[in-house]
C-alpha cells in the first residue's frame, strides 16, 4: 500500500505498531488506513480512540482486513470506510482520493 500510494503522489507515514498511531496523529494526517489486526493494539481500538478524541475525530479512517465482519467492525468503531482484502488497487486509490480531496 505504501508504494502504491506514494506512486500516486501521496506522502505516506507508516507504522506496524498500533500504539504509535495516536502519536502519528499529531502530524495531522489527511487520512489513516488501519489494518484491523495490528501489533500492540488492534485497529478497531485505534479507530475508536481516533474518533473519540476531538483533536483527531475529523481525520478520515479506513479500516481494512480479510475478516468477513470488516464492514460491521468499521461501523461499530466509527470508521469512515472499509476495504476487504484482497482488494483492487484502483479501489484503494479511489478511497484515498475521495477522503483527501
Amino acid at each position: 500500500m505504501q508504494i502504491l500510494l506514494q506512486d500516486d503522489g501521496f506522502e505516506v507515514i507508516i507504522t506496524t505498531d498500533g500504539r504509535k498511531v495516536k502519536t502519528l496523529c499529531k502530524q495531522n494526517p489527511d487520512l489513516i488506513f488501519i489494518d484491523i489486526w495490528m501489533s500492540g493494539m488492534d485497529g478497531k481500538m485505534i479507530c475508536k480512540e481516533v474518533k473519540s478524541d476531538p483533536s483527531t475525530r475529523g481525520i478520515p479512517v479506513v479500516l481494512f482486513s480479510a475478516n468477513r465482519d470488516t464492514k460491521e467492525i468499521a461501523t461499530e468503531c466509527g470508521a469512515d470506510d472499509f476495504i476487504l482484502k484482497p482488494f483492487e488497487i484502483t479501489y484503494m486509490l479511489a478511497l484515498a482520493h475521495k477522503y483527501t480531496q
